[in-house]
Parts: structure tokens; C-alpha cells; sequence
């Protein structure tokens, strides 16, 4: 790997003014500074055992999965631990009323029992360099924002396609600390991951909606697959000739336990977070981005919700989309409460004026900084305005309603009915749609699908100035009184999109989809996003150079404060200790909870508290096994002060010597600011305990043959 930037580098090795908790460490640039801190709270690893690409390390068990979460290898033939919710859609998939592995779980007893997953690939990290310079390499002071923007992205394009070469591997050019720096990672991707074992909903599932977001939590959120190579060990599609992975490196599991000051390392791969923005970010995820999202996903929610209650056939098909649209939609009315009440936007502020004090103090600083807020302004009116729109366009527009967002697919047939292709080629291309047709009906509710697009074109209407609004929404919305329901039906009815066999029917003799009605307001709404688009691209070439150099002269400003990189779906260390937290006044948490906390919460019936009868069988007998803490309780779940977002889903906790003690899944409600602020005192990671899923494989599944397989502490 080539050396990092010297700004960089010397900022890597800066003295650390905030507390080790916090802090998404790039684990193959650990420092002296960060091995101390870890060593001083328990870590007896070395930096080669974590992380090295020169001998079997930690980061050999450690994949990004399925394209969103983060997952571990677990034994020598390739078990991968990660999340219920991280799985749930390949469980999902796989059910039916007659199979319903949702709700009652799924427990192979032999490899011959495991189930294959179309499209689940995990990827495992190989190389890393840094090519800031030939990513860089044409750009100079001259240059434009929008010129920037374009030579950046032709040469990381040029740097992927050359350094992949003819070789079976990922590779992606990712940009760091704003833009000021730019890194490749190489993965080997393996396309056969089977499912091994699912909870049943009442464990995998349990607090659903209404704990999601909060401590205490009570949840067995885990799911086990197994990775599968060809014979010779090398990545391959699904076969029956493949085998199981001999694994590079595998997790131990610890039993120990954990107390309050116990180490514990997560390694995965966070999403996104934009810790070091502007006041004008944080500004305008309070009153635009932020309640649009909350608005549309309510709306979504309280549809799906309606019709999953009254069909279990309708639950199982839409069980993973909602799971999907409420995380977030959670997420965001957290993050809105929680940058308010933590004065995110008060603090970004008063750093803007301690920046530009620092910047008019030095001539040289002045010339180079001195107008950056000018351009971030300019940026920011743009999305102020049109911010809450464009998000109404992607929420409730042409992602909003599936028949809508499904017709978007057949957008280059059409095309090549305006560009008079030959009909032999229209056909085939219309017949190669079959796939993606039996894969869309499968899992499709129309009467649901119709209520939702209803529902959310109502509000589309209804939040939106007219001269952002799409302008078929707006026509359509001034005809009915700004009510849908009525041309959704009739649209319905009509369209090739919301019936199988009509849609059938049309490739077997396909025509322009102009004058389809579902199809036409898909097109209406993008075209209107197009433009809307052009505003964004507009400002964001009038800030962005701007951001890039507030990033950059706070690195300067502020030589003592540890500027690990934000987030970016890149692997990642954090490092921290198993603590409760005070949340308010007088409200204390303690740092685990038990079983008897998921019995106390038990409602028959109840789709997120509802318990599996023999689940509630050896809670009541208290048939815990040598999982039992010293108390005889079932540890559940327990928190650490461990910095992650979301993407570190399925991340594994480590303790000091490497062992598995706990799987991350959450974060707490009193720190939901954290992607752009973190909060000190009361962010927390909420993990399942071990025990409590070695207990579940055991006791709940009856899979001996897994517990067999582990390397149990």
C-alpha cells in the first residue's frame, strides 16, 4: 500500500483529545496512539492479528453482506453470523404458508439442509491502497467544481477497469475526508451463501417496530449462513459440487460474559455518517430532509400495516419491504428529536465562528479560506428549497408505489419503440423481462400496492409547491380536489404493471407504453426529478469546493482533535467498554437485560411481542444450560460505548483476546444524532449476548450439529 498523504498521515498520528469510544478507525492505519488506548482497555491483540494482509488475521473473518450489512465467519467450514434483519429478506424469500420460516424459524440439521439464496453474495476484503494522486491527477487550482467533478470520476473509473484487469474481484475507488482523499479496496466476492438458521419471529423479530431504536431491547436479531467455494476453493456461483469454506480465520466464542469495563472491539463496515459537516446540513435535515422522510415512510407504514394484519400470505410477502421502510423511517424521527435536543446545529454553529476567527487571524489562511461560506450558502439556499421535494419525487414518487417503481425496468423498451428497432429485438428484449416479472408478482399485493400509491400521492399533492411538483401529480391532483383514490383505481385497473397475466399478455406482442397509465407517471415524475436533479448538481458545484475546504482547514485548525474518517461503507475498527449509561434525569440503564425482561413484555398474539410456545416453555422452567450467568439469568442483550451507524449491522464484538462475545444491531434513542454528531455520554451499541444465541441454536433449534461446529471458550 502506498503511503498516505502527509496531511493525513500526520493527523493519524495526532494526539487524541475525544475518548477512544469514539472514533471509526481505518484498522490497516492503526497507530501507536490507538494500540496504546486499546491495550490500556484490555486489548491483547497485536496490529498484524487484527488486521494484515501478510498473514491470516481478524479481517479474514470479518465480509460485507449483502451489499448493506456487515457479517463473520464463525467456524473452519464458513458458518456466517450476522442479522436477523440483515437475512430477513432471503428468509423472506424462501417462505411460504406452507413453509413459513418467518414466523417459524428455519433450523438445518445437516449441510444437506441448508438453503441456496439467489442474488446473496458476501465479499472479503483483499488489498488496499491509496491512489489519491492518479485520482487526482489533471486536477489543479484552475479547475472548475463541475470540471473536478468529471475528471474524478473518469479516472477512478479508469483506475478500477485497470486495476481489476480479467480477474473474478471487486474493486471500488471510495473518497475520503470530503474528497481530500481517495482509496481502493479489492474484494473477492462469494455468490454461494446459504441460509443455516433463522429464529422464529418472536425471537428474531421481537420489539419489532415499537423497540426498534431503544434500550432495553430484548432481541435474538441474529441469522446464520454458510459460505460455499468450488472444489477448489475458489469464489463460484451456486452448484451442488461446491463445499463449504475452509476458512482463512474464524471467531471463537467466548462464554465468559461481560461486566461493566469489559474491552470490546467491533470490526464491520459503516454505512454513512457526516460527522464533520456545516450548521447548514444539520439545518436542513431538521426542517426538510428529515420530517419529508418521516411523512412519506408513516404514510407507507400505515398501509402496509392494514393489510399485513388481515392476510398472513400478505405478511410474509411484505415482511421484509416493511421492516425496510420503517428502519429508517424510525431512524429519522429519532435523528430529528435527537439533533435538537443535543444542540447539533447550536454547536456546528458556534465551530463555523471559532473557523473563521481562526481563518482572519493569518493573512495566508484568509486567502485560502476566507470566502469558502459564501459558496456553502449558495449550496444550501438551493436545497433548502428544493430539498423536501426532491425526497417526496424518490419517497413517494417513482419509489413510492411498486407497480410505479417496477414500470421504471421497462423504460429501455420503450425507448426502443422510439427509436423504431427492429420488433424481433423488442420481443426478445421484452421476453428477457420474464425473470424479473415472476420475482415481482411473487411478493406483490396489488389491493395493498393500490392504497399505498393512493395514500402517497395524496400527500405528494398536498406538502409540495406547485412549481415542484410533477406536473401530471399537479394536473391530476387540481382535477380530483387533490384526492386520488379515484384515478389510482381506474389506473389499476388498466395498467399492464399491477397484473401478471396482462403484463404476460404484453410480452408476448409488446407495444409503446406511452399511453399506460401507471407507466406514464413514473415517466412524469422522473423527467420532473431530472430537473429538480439539474438544481442539485447546480448546487452542489457551488459548495462542494467549499466543503472540501472546511474539511481540510479543521484538520489544520484543530492539530490535536483525532479526525478518524467519516463513514463510508469501508471497513472499520472501533474500540470501547461494556457501560450502562444514564439517560435522564433519574433514569438509569443497566448495561444488560435478561430473559425475564422478554417474558415481562410478552402480548399473545401480538405480531412484535408475541413468543413461540416452547421458547416461553424453557423461560418458565428456566432451562438455561451452562448459558446461564452466575445469577442463573439468560443474558440477552448488553450495551457498549462502541461508535457505529448503520451497516455495522451484523458486526461482530470482539473481546481482548479475539474471541466472539456479543453481535452488534442497534443503536439507542438518546444518541440517534450520532451519524453527525456523537454523543459522549449516552451513545451506545446494542449487541445480542452470545450466550443468548448459542442458546437459541440449542435449545430453540435443537441444531447439536452447530454447536458442534463452534469453537466454544
Amino acid at each position: 500500500m502506498k503511503k498516505l498523504s502527509s496531511l493525513i498521515a500526520a493527523l493519524l498520528l495526532s494526539l487524541s483529545v475525544a475518548r477512544a469510544d469514539e472514533g471509526m478507525w481505518l484498522p490497516y492505519a492503526l497507530n501507536g496512539q490507538n494500540l496504546a488506548e486499546m491495550q490500556a482497555m484490555g486489548c491483547k491483540l497485536t496490529a498484524e492479528q487484527i488486521f494484515s494482509f501478510n498473514q491470516p488475521s481478524i479481517k479474514d473473518a470479518i465480509v460485507q453482506f449483502g451489499g448493506g450489512c456487515t457479517g463473520e465467519i464463525i467456524s473452519p467450514e464458513g458458518l456466517l453470523l450476522t442479522n436477523h434483519h440483515c437475512g430477513l429478506s432471503f428468509v423472506q424469500k424462501l417462505s411460504s404458508i406452507e413453509h413459513d420460516y418467518l414466523t417459524d424459524g428455519f433450523w438445518a440439521k445437516s449441510k444437506g439442509e441448508e438453503l441456496p439464496n439467489q442474488g446473496l453474495s458476501v465479499l472479503f476484503l483483499n488489498k488496499v491502497e491509496d491512489v489519491t494522486d492518479e485520482v487526482l491527477k489533471g486536477v489543479d487550482a484552475q479547475t472548475t467544481e463541475a470540471e473536478r467533478s468529471e475528471i474524478v470520476e473518469k479516472n477512478i473509473r479508469g483506475i478500477a477497469k485497470e486495476r481489476k484487469g480479467d480477474r473474478s474481484v471487486r474493486v471500488e475507488v471510495v473518497p475520503f475526508y470530503s474528497g481530500n482523499q481517495y482509496i481502493l479496496f479489492e474484494y473477492d466476492e462469494y455468490k454461494d451463501v446459504r441460509l443455516v438458521c433463522c429464529p422464529p419471529w418472536g425471537i428474531g423479530k421481537y420489539g419489532a417496530d415499537t423497540d426498534n431504536w431503544t434500550w432495553p431491547r430484548h432481541k435474538g436479531d441474529f441469522n446464520i449462513f454458510r459460505v460455499y467455494t468450488a472444489p477448489d476453493g475458489s469464489p463460484a456461483e451456486y452448484s451442488e459440487s461446491n463445499i463449504p469454506m475452509k476458512s482463512k480465520w474464524y471467531l471463537p466464542i467466548n462464554l465468559g460474559g461481560v461486566k461493566p469495563g469489559d474491552y470490546a472491539m467491533i470490526l464491520g463496515y459503516p454505512g454513512s455518517t457526516d460527522r464533520y459537516s456545516t450548521s447548514y446540513t444539520v439545518k436542513n435535515v431538521i426542517h426538510e430532509e428529515g420530517p419529508a422522510i418521516i411523512d412519506c415512510r408513516t404514510t407507507k407504514l400505515e398501509n402496509y400495516r392494514k393489510h399485513m394484519d388481515a392476510d398472513q400470505e400478505v405478511f410474509i410477502m411484505y415482511a421484509s419491504k416493511q421492516a425496510s421502510v420503517s428502519n429508517y423511517w424510525k431512524y429519522y424521527i429519532g435523528q430529528v428529536k435527537q439533533l435538537k435536543r443535543n444542540h447539533v446545529y447550536e454547536k456546528r454553529v458556534a465551530q463555523e465562528e471559532d473557523f473563521m476567527n481562526w481563518v482572519n487571524a493569518d493573512p495566508k489562511r484568509k486567502a485560502e479560506y476566507g470566502d469558502i461560506f459564501t459558496g456553502i450558502k449558495a449550496k444550501w439556499d438551493i436545497l433548502d428549497e428544493i430539498e423536501k421535494s426532491f425526497v417526496y419525487h424518490r419517497e413517494a414518487g417513482w419509489n413510492g408505489g411498486e407497480a410505479i417503481s417496477f414500470s421504471r425496468r421497462f423504460m429501455r423498451i420503450n425507448q426502443m419503440f422510439e427509436e423504431k428497432a427492429d420488433k424481433a429485438d423488442i420481443k426478445a428484449a421484452a421476453e428477457k423481462m420474464q425473470p424479473a416479472v415472476e420475482t415481482f408478482f411473487k411478493d406483490y399485493s396489488m389491493p395493498l400496492d393500490q392504497d399505498v400509491t393512493a395514500a402517497l400521492l395524496n400527500l405528494f399533492y398536498k406538502n409540495n409547491q406547485a412549481n415542484l411538483m410533477p406536473s401530471e401529480i399537479l394536473r391530476i391532483g387540481l382535477e380530483n380536489g387533490g384526492d386520488f383514490t379515484q384515478y389510482v383505481a381506474k389506473a389499476f385497473e388498466k395498467s399492464i404493471f399491477t397484473d401478471k397475466a396482462r403484463l404476460e399478455k404484453w410480452m408476448q406482442k409488446p407495444k409503446a407504453l406511452d399511453k399506460d397509465p401507471i407507466f406514464a407517471l413514473a415517466m412524469n415524475i422522473i423527467e420532473s426529478y431530472q430537473t429538480l436533479y439539474a438544481r442539485y448538481e447546480e448546487a452542489q458545484n457551488l459548495g462542494n469546493e467549499g466543503e472540501r475546504l472546511y474539511m481540510k482547514g479543521l484538520m489544520e485548525m484543530q492539530k490535536d482533535r483525532n479526525f478518524y474518517p467519516d463513514a463510508n461503507f469501508t471497513m472499520r475498527l472501533t474500540y470501547g467498554t461494556v457501560e450502562p449509561y444514564k439517560a435522564a434525569d433519574a433514569v438509569n440503564y443497566n448495561y444488560y437485560t435478561t430473559m425475564d425482561g422478554v417474558m415481562a413484555k410478552y402480548v399473545p398474539g401480538n405480531w412484535e411481542f408475541d413468543i413461540p410456545q416452547d421458547v416461553r416453555d424453557l423461560a418458565n422452567r428456566r432451562d438455561y444450560g451452562r448459558y446461564a450467568n452466575e445469577n442463573g439469568e439468560l443474558v440477552v442483550n448488553f450495551i457498549t460505548t462502541n461508535d457505529i451507524t448503520g451497516g455495522n449491522s451484523g458486526s461482530p464484538v470482539i473481546d481482548g483476546e479475539g474471541n466472539l462475545i456479543g453481535l452488534a444491531f442497534d443503536g439507542n434513542w438518546e444518541a440517534m444524532s450520532g451519524d453527525l454528531s456523537f454523543e459522549q455520554k449516552v451513545q451506545r451499541t446494542i449487541c445480542v449476548d452470545a450466550r443468548y444465541l448459542l442458546w437459541c441454536i440449542e435449545k430453540v433449534g435443537k441444531c447439536q450439529n452447530i454447536i458442534d461446529e463452534l469453537v466454544i471458550k
